[in-house]
Protein backbone atom coordinates (compact mmCIF):
# COMPACT_ATOMS: atom_id res chain seq x y z
CA UNK A 1 0.00 0.00 0.00
CA UNK A 2 1.36 3.56 -0.93
CA UNK A 3 -0.92 6.31 0.17
CA UNK A 4 1.06 9.05 -0.25
CA UNK A 5 -0.18 12.11 2.24
CA UNK A 6 1.37 14.59 0.61
CA UNK A 7 -0.62 13.64 -3.14
CA UNK A 8 -3.73 13.92 -1.06
CA UNK A 9 -2.86 17.30 0.32
CA UNK A 10 -1.47 19.59 -3.35
CA UNK A 11 -4.72 20.41 -3.88
CA UNK A 12 -5.84 23.76 -3.58
CA UNK A 13 -8.63 24.12 -1.01
CA UNK A 14 -7.96 21.29 0.57
CA UNK A 15 -7.75 21.32 3.83
CA UNK A 16 -5.09 19.54 6.15
CA UNK A 17 -8.23 17.56 7.68
CA UNK A 18 -9.64 16.75 4.66
CA UNK A 19 -6.58 15.56 3.30
CA UNK A 20 -6.01 13.96 5.95
CA UNK A 21 -9.50 12.19 5.78
CA UNK A 22 -9.61 11.12 2.36
CA UNK A 23 -5.88 9.26 2.58
CA UNK A 24 -8.10 7.76 5.94
CA UNK A 25 -10.42 6.38 3.48
CA UNK A 26 -8.07 4.93 0.75
CA UNK A 27 -5.91 3.40 3.63
CA UNK A 28 -9.00 1.52 4.57
CA UNK A 29 -10.12 0.35 1.27
CA UNK A 30 -6.97 -0.96 0.55
CA UNK A 31 -6.19 -2.92 4.03
CA UNK A 32 -9.69 -4.30 3.17
CA UNK A 33 -8.86 -5.49 -0.48
CA UNK A 34 -6.12 -6.96 0.30
CA UNK A 35 -7.89 -9.30 3.09
CA UNK A 36 -9.82 -10.38 0.43
CA UNK A 37 -8.81 -13.19 -1.89
CA UNK A 38 -11.36 -12.44 -5.23
CA UNK A 39 -9.77 -8.80 -5.27
CA UNK A 40 -7.02 -8.54 -7.75
CA UNK A 41 -6.30 -5.10 -7.85
CA UNK A 42 -7.45 -1.50 -6.27
CA UNK A 43 -7.23 1.66 -8.70
CA UNK A 44 -7.07 5.12 -7.19
CA UNK A 45 -8.47 7.17 -10.39
CA UNK A 46 -9.17 11.01 -10.47
CA UNK A 47 -8.13 13.96 -8.86
CA UNK A 48 -6.37 12.69 -5.80
CA UNK A 49 -4.86 10.18 -8.35
CA UNK A 50 -3.23 13.09 -10.14
CA UNK A 51 -2.33 14.80 -6.40
CA UNK A 52 -4.50 17.98 -7.58
CA UNK A 53 -7.84 17.26 -5.56
CA UNK A 54 -10.02 20.44 -4.68
CA UNK A 55 -12.34 20.78 -1.55
CA UNK A 56 -15.33 19.63 -3.69
CA UNK A 57 -13.01 16.34 -4.83
CA UNK A 58 -14.51 13.06 -4.07
CA UNK A 59 -12.42 9.85 -3.84
CA UNK A 60 -12.56 7.77 -6.57
CA UNK A 61 -11.35 3.91 -6.23
CA UNK A 62 -11.81 0.82 -8.67
CA UNK A 63 -11.82 -2.31 -7.29
CA UNK A 64 -11.30 -5.15 -9.78
CA UNK A 65 -12.45 -8.82 -8.88
CA UNK A 66 -12.60 -12.24 -9.72
CA UNK A 67 -15.79 -12.60 -8.32
CA UNK A 68 -17.77 -9.16 -9.05
CA UNK A 69 -21.50 -10.48 -8.33
CA UNK A 70 -20.08 -10.72 -4.57
CA UNK A 71 -20.90 -7.20 -4.75
CA UNK A 72 -24.11 -6.96 -6.55
CA UNK A 73 -26.19 -6.73 -3.39
CA UNK A 74 -25.91 -3.37 -0.44
CA UNK A 75 -24.19 -6.62 1.59
CA UNK A 76 -21.76 -6.83 4.62
CA UNK A 77 -18.97 -5.66 2.34
CA UNK A 78 -20.26 -2.22 3.09
CA UNK A 79 -20.78 -2.55 6.62
CA UNK A 80 -17.17 -4.10 6.59
CA UNK A 81 -15.70 -1.46 4.80
CA UNK A 82 -18.26 1.30 7.00
CA UNK A 83 -17.13 4.31 4.73
CA UNK A 84 -20.84 6.19 5.63
CA UNK A 85 -24.49 5.96 3.57
CA UNK A 86 -24.87 4.95 0.61
CA UNK A 87 -26.20 7.32 -1.54
CA UNK A 88 -26.17 5.98 -5.52
CA UNK A 89 -25.55 2.61 -7.22
CA UNK A 90 -25.34 3.19 -10.79
CA UNK A 91 -23.97 1.02 -13.39
CA UNK A 92 -21.43 2.29 -15.50
CA UNK A 93 -20.94 -0.32 -18.70
CA UNK A 94 -18.95 -2.79 -16.93
CA UNK A 95 -18.97 -1.67 -13.40
CA UNK A 96 -21.25 -0.64 -10.85
CA UNK A 97 -20.24 2.55 -8.51
CA UNK A 98 -21.43 2.27 -5.21
CA UNK A 99 -21.44 5.95 -4.10
CA UNK A 100 -21.40 6.75 -0.07
CA UNK A 101 -20.82 10.13 2.13
CA UNK A 102 -19.09 9.85 5.16
CA UNK A 103 -19.99 11.44 8.37
CA UNK A 104 -18.08 14.56 7.61
CA UNK A 105 -19.72 14.42 3.81
CA UNK A 106 -16.41 13.24 2.50
CA UNK A 107 -17.96 11.58 -1.20
CA UNK A 108 -16.29 8.27 -1.83
CA UNK A 109 -16.82 6.49 -5.12
CA UNK A 110 -15.99 2.95 -5.33
CA UNK A 111 -16.45 1.13 -8.68
CA UNK A 112 -16.80 -2.39 -8.91
CA UNK A 113 -16.03 -4.93 -11.70
CA UNK A 114 -14.46 -7.83 -12.92
CA UNK A 115 -10.25 -8.03 -14.13
CA UNK A 116 -11.75 -7.67 -17.37
CA UNK A 117 -11.87 -4.19 -17.21
CA UNK A 118 -8.11 -4.24 -17.37
CA UNK A 119 -7.40 -6.00 -20.44
CA UNK A 120 -5.06 -4.84 -22.52
CA UNK A 121 -5.71 -6.20 -26.13
CA UNK A 122 -6.81 -3.83 -26.74
CA UNK A 123 -7.45 -1.37 -24.21
CA UNK A 124 -10.87 -0.40 -24.19
CA UNK A 125 -11.93 3.25 -25.15
CA UNK A 126 -13.71 3.80 -21.43
CA UNK A 127 -11.01 2.23 -19.74
CA UNK A 128 -7.81 4.20 -21.20
CA UNK A 129 -10.06 7.54 -20.61
CA UNK A 130 -9.94 6.50 -16.76
CA UNK A 131 -7.10 5.82 -16.30
CA UNK A 132 -5.14 8.88 -18.61
CA UNK A 133 -7.16 11.29 -15.90
CA UNK A 134 -5.06 10.02 -13.16
CA UNK A 135 -4.84 6.49 -11.92
CA UNK A 136 -2.38 5.10 -9.09
CA UNK A 137 -2.58 1.61 -8.41
CA UNK A 138 -3.12 1.09 -4.11
CA UNK A 139 -3.28 -2.79 -4.45
CA UNK A 140 -2.05 -4.82 -7.31
CA UNK A 141 -0.11 -7.89 -6.30
CA UNK A 142 0.44 -9.64 -10.18
CA UNK A 143 0.85 -6.62 -11.43
CA UNK A 144 -2.37 -5.95 -13.61
CA UNK A 145 -2.77 -2.20 -12.82
CA UNK A 146 0.58 -1.50 -13.48
CA UNK A 147 0.48 -3.48 -17.10
CA UNK A 148 -2.90 -1.28 -18.07
CA UNK A 149 -1.00 1.75 -16.71
CA UNK A 150 1.61 1.33 -19.36
CA UNK A 151 -0.49 0.09 -21.89
CA UNK A 152 -2.18 3.52 -21.32
CA UNK A 153 0.91 5.35 -21.90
Amino acid sequence: MNVEGERFAEGAGVSPQRAAEMRSVAERVTRWAAGRGDVAGLLLVGSCARGAPRSDSDVDLLLLSRAPDAYAAEDGWLRELSLGEVVRVRAWGPVTEWRQVTASGLEVELCVGSTSWARTDPVDGGTRRVVTDGARPLYDPAGMLATLIRACG
